[in-house]
């Protein structure tokens, strides 16, 4: 059980202080007075309650609410709900009607201060918090004969489920009737209609700059002069990225205060009003969207890279096939009868379901490219990035290579890393929908109805129970901001609030627990890391090449030379290929025995010839598993020079690239070690890696001598 509300603040117009140009806002009150301990009260919350600034106004404003998402120093954020509102500035007044109150007459108020009703909250409920602050507004507004004590000791004691799916029915005891639904799964972000509401603002091709924008770690600058269309933007943006998540600074309403946090060199993703556009469009390395406007700004030093061919394009049309489903159809003479858009939040899970599938797609087999480091006192996930770009075909994209450097994957193999955990609706889509998804491509309505079926499970997170019980919040009266009377907002009985809090902290310790906790089991594994793009059969990996390049390794150990002369160099040529490449590896793996393997002069030189050739194409940032293969194989082939003198094979092949590449070394030596702790658990029979691992432990030896000197 978590908290509702962990703060509640009243913040007003500081009269005493001023700013070099405008006003400054304090708090005048705050419950509890005491912080919690495990959530310390946020400092500065007077800065983003007004970010444009506290100042006054000659005229009354409606009451506005908006979210600013705040984050400590254990990056935990903290949803501050803010709802504020304008009274009566009495004592800029005072002057003024000095004359008119000895007529017994009491004028019309000219000059009005905002002051803001402050919820902090570690939950994310913000149609909750704008429903409970918007009735303490009403209590206060419309003179209700209730108690703002009782209303805030009821929410500060409120304790909620966290996730699970659970519901929770609760009342502040002005006549209101509330309900809390948590999501199933807590891992999934919870959007309502923001993903809709981003696509609607500024378009498919657009967003998905922004896109690619925060997930290549770029600076990601939002204005509107909507305060929660900033908030709602920010959200949705992030919220595509999942299963990923953001690392770098979130700040979706900056105040004005602090807009020298634009000048940071990290990346970001940050709000701002549209008030401040001048100031914002000297910035050189941001780019800049504009919500109300519907346009992004890209800066000319700034190259975006975009998503590799074909998922480009595959999303792009299968978004254009939810956002505008009458295109196809335009050009029809007779076109069928006009498809109606899913309802927002629908549409909204069904924009987040195609992210997913390109997520699934992008990171398919990436379980297979995990590796477990055990020389650390806790055992360590690496994830094997060189082996997934070479075996996804995307070594020259630098798209999923800055993906796959960046924090967000790192913490993504952190969390997901794991083989025993919490599984999600990610985590089935990439072990077992991947091949239906390309099976799909090009047949527009299986799309649509794949998109569909995981919609409907986004949907079910967010409103798992279709039955929704009645709520009832009062509301102020239609017009009651333009009353020409209102009292300023009372002070709080900070010790009536106190008490009322620690008894409804009593009532509610004896509370079972209502969240259900997600089970755990074995992460599937899902298919293995193939190419991107579909090849067809290519000359170097037919059966004809790899079976030259077995018949020339058997004509060296059987020294039939004058058969080896003919068939070396259509053996060769095969090597360009990586099937060939390792099948070299292969076959001369099975020619060593007892780690050791004497060649005459002759046979060495081919041996020496072919490993080369293999390192040649094979690039440093490619293929570590073939020069990996060949390391064990160079310090068991040797020649006799002379008496005790012995020359092994990898001292002819030490000059290429790949041997200077640290990430290699270190990837290689994480390998060896892991494969003999399962040589210690797993006999030969059970364990296919068994036969090598006789082979290893001079090579490991090597490593750690090789890891020691860099």
């Amino acid at each position: 059980m978590a908290r509702l509300a962990d703060y509640f603040i009243v913040v007003g117009y500081d009269h005493e202080k001023t700013g070099p140009t405008e006003g400054l806002g304090k708090i005048i009150q705050r419950f509890p007075q005491k912080d919690w301990e495990d959530t310390p009260f946020p400092q500065g919350i007077e800065l983003f309650c007004q970010p444009g600034g506290w100042q006054l106004s000659k005229e009354r404003k409606q009451p506005t609410f908006f979210v600013v998402v705040l984050t400590d120093i254990d990056s935990e954020r903290h949803y501050c709900s803010c709802l504020t509102f304008y009274e009566a500035e009495i004592n800029l007044q005072g002057k003024e009607v000095e004359g008119e109150e000895e007529s017994g007459l009491i004028p019309p108020a000219e000059v009005f201060a905002p002051k803001s009703l402050v919820l902090v909250s570690r939950l994310d409920y913000p149609e909750i918090f704008r429903a409970c602050l918007g009735l303490i507004y009403t209590v206060y507004v419309d003179s209700l004969n209730v108690s703002l004590e009782t209303l805030i000791a009821n929410l500060c004691s409120c304790l909620v489920p966290a996730s699970g799916g659970s519901q929770k029915l609760f009342s502040l005891g002005a006549g209101d009737r509330q309900l809390i639904q948590t999501p199933l799964h807590d891992s999934l972000p919870v959007t309502g209609t923001s993903v809709a509401l981003l696509f609607q603002q500024l378009g498919i091709q657009n967003v998905l700059s922004l896109f690619c924008a925060v997930l290549t770690e770029n600076k990601v600058l939002f204005h509107s002069a909507s305060f929660q269309r900033l908030s709602d933007a920010c959200r949705a943006l992030e919220s595509l990225m999942f299963p990923l998540k953001y690392s770098y600074p979130y700040i979706p309403i900056l105040p004005a205060q602090l807009l020298e946090v634009l000048s940071s060199p990290t990346p970001f993703i940050i709000g701002v009003h549209s008030v401040f556009r001048n100031d914002i469009h000297e910035l050189l390395d941001v780019i800049i969207a504009d919500l109300d406007g519907g346009t992004i700004k890209i800066p000319e030093c700034i190259h975006l890279s975009q998503l590799p061919e074909p998922l480009l394009h595959q999303t792009q049309m299968a978004l254009s096939l939810v956002l505008h489903p009458d295109l196809e159809a335009a050009d029809y003479a007779f076109p069928p009868p006009r498809t109606a858009l899913s309802h927002s939040k629908m549409l909204d899970k069904e924009v987040r379901a195609i992210f997913l599938r390109l997520f699934a797609q992008l990171f398919q087999g990436y379980r297979s490219c995990l590796q477990l480091i055990r020389i650390h006192a806790e055992p360590v996930i690496h994830f094997h990035k060189a082996a997934f770009l070479g075996k996804r075909g995307l070594i020259e994209n630098d798209f999923l290579t800055k993906v796959l450097n960046g924090m967000a994957f790192a913490g993504f193999v952190s969390e997901r890393g794991p083989p025993f955990r919490a599984c999600d609706l990610f985590d089935e889509l990439v072990a077992f929908e991947v091949e239906r998804i390309k099976a799909e491509e090009g047949n527009p309505p299986k799309i649509i109805k794949h998109v569909r079926e995981l919609a409907e499970h986004l949907f079910k997170n967010e409103n798992p129970n279709p039955h929704i019980a009645f709520q009832k919040v009062p509301r102020p009266t239609e017009g009651s901001h333009l009353r020409v009377h209102i009292l300023p907002f009372p002070r709080i009985n900070e010790c009536r609030v106190q008490e009322l809090l620690q008894e409804g902290l009593s009532r509610s310790q004896g509370a079972p627990p209502a969240t259900r906790g997600d089970k755990k089991c074995v992460v599937p594994a899902g298919p293995p890391v193939v190419s991107i793009m579909e090849k067809g059969s290519t000359v170097f990996n037919s059966a004809q090449r790899l079976e030259v390049v077995r018949n020339c390794i058997s004509f060296i150990f059987e020294n039939k030379f004058l058969e080896t002369e003919k068939t070396l160099p259509a053996a060769l040529r095969a090597l360009k290929g990586k099937a060939a490449r390792h099948c070299l590896t292969q076959e001369l793996g099975l020619h060593v025995k007892q780690n050791r393997a004497i060649l005459d002069h002759q046979q060495f030189d081919y041996i020496v010839r072919m490993m080369n050739c293999a390192l040649q194409d094979c690039s440093s940032s490619e293929e570590y598993s073939i020069a990996a293969a060949l390391l064990p194989l160079t310090t068991a082939f040797y020649r006799k020079l002379a008496p005790g003198v012995s020359q092994f094979a990898y001292t002819c092949v030490q000059d290429h690239p790949i041997w200077t590449n640290q990430q290699f070394w270190e990837t290689t030596f994480y390998s060896n070690v892991q494969n003999q702790v399962r040589s210690l658990y797993l006999s030969a029979k059970d364990d296919n890696h068994a036969v090598q691992l006789r082979q290893k432990p001079f090579v490991i030896s090597l490593l750690v001598c090789l890891l020691s000197t860099m």
